[in-house]
């Protein structure tokens, strides 16, 4: 369904009432049910359910159950009315959820199920990926309107901190990952991000690198460019470097890159991530780890546009 552009919402705009930075910690009720909103019609309604439409029960069962044994319950929410009614229990939990980490878990769950359950359904009536296109997009922009810090991109939630630099950077960088080739890649990244939102700065540095290591040995790889086996990120650099990734005649100009490349992303993860941090855990702050997914993004859209423009 289009997303429609009220009256009120450009009333609160011309009054600047739309929030202008992203929070992280809630999730409005408003939202919650406009997201319900979205699950009846990518994944069916009450009505569907109420006339036994087995696909609709089994979509909601198995969100539920996956939920159900990750919790260790029997029940996500007690006050029910009907024995294994699925969609009840789902839609009662989510809106009453106070546990924000549970309330994106129940998000994150029931849109990998519309990105991948329902796009594999034969539906004469309907196109199901035109439905689950229209559900991912929509979900995204109303985390946009209440200015909720996540996306849904890659088959995961991942948390954003600026617009700018989550369009320029880290979608293109996921577009790019998302080729096969760079399937290792993408699940590091997407760690990274996971570990990002969870508050786990040291863990999510460390896929920082891996994502960044595996998007070079790809390369290498597809190219039979030779490295060692056990070639880390400044050895990989120095491959792509001397195989033409980057032009000679622009290496002068590309100086600066590489120092990044180089200093950048694995100095900052071996100094606060990777290696042994003593008897003292070292807590990397959140702003730097948002930097650094941000400078490994950027290394990545760079490396693979690099690798795309070689003949």
């Amino acid at each position: 369904m289009a997303v429609f552009d009220l009256f009120s919402k450009r009333q609160r705009r011309n009054r600047g009432e739309t929030p202008d930075v992203y929070t992280y910690g809630s999730i409005s009720e408003n939202l919650r049910v406009q997201i319900v909103h979205i699950w009846f019609e990518a994944l069916g309604g009450e009505n569907d359910y109420a006339q036994y439409d087995n696909d609709v029960r089994e979509r909601y069962k198995g969100i539920v159950e996956v939920l159900r044994r990750e919790y260790g319950v029997f029940r996500l929410f007690k006050k029910r009315h009907i024995d294994d009614h699925y969609l009840e229990e789902l839609v009662n939990y989510f809106i009453e959820c106070q546990d924000i980490e549970r309330t994106i878990d129940c998000i994150e769950i029931s849109f990998k199920v519309i990105d991948k359950w329902v796009r594999r359904e034969r539906n004469l009536r309907r196109d199901n990926n035109e439905v689950a296109d229209q559900a991912i997009e929509e979900l995204n922009i109303r985390l946009d309107e209440h200015a909720v810090g996540y996306q849904f991109l890659g088959g995961e939630i991942i948390r954003r901190d600026s617009q700018l630099l989550h369009v320029d950077v880290v979608v293109p960088a996921l577009r790019l990952l998302d080729d096969q080739a760079y399937s290792g890649a993408q699940a590091e990244f997407l760690r990274a991000h996971a570990h990002y939102r969870k508050g786990e700065g040291s863990a999510a540095l460390v896929e920082c690198l891996k994502a960044f290591e595996s998007v070079m040995k790809t390369i290498c790889d597809r190219r039979a460019w030779n490295y060692d086996n056990g070639a880390a990120a400044r050895a990989l650099i120095k491959v792509c470097l001397d195989n033409g990734l980057i032009p000679s005649f622009w290496e002068s100009h590309y100086s600066s890159l590489r120092s990044m490349l180089e200093s950048g992303v694995p100095t900052g993860r071996n100094k606060l991530g990777g290696h042994g941090a003593g008897s003292t855990p070292v807590n990397v702050p959140t702003h730097l780890v948002a930097y650094m997914l941000h400078m490994t993004a950027s290394a990545i859209v760079f490396l693979a546009e690099a690798d795309k423009s070689l003949p």
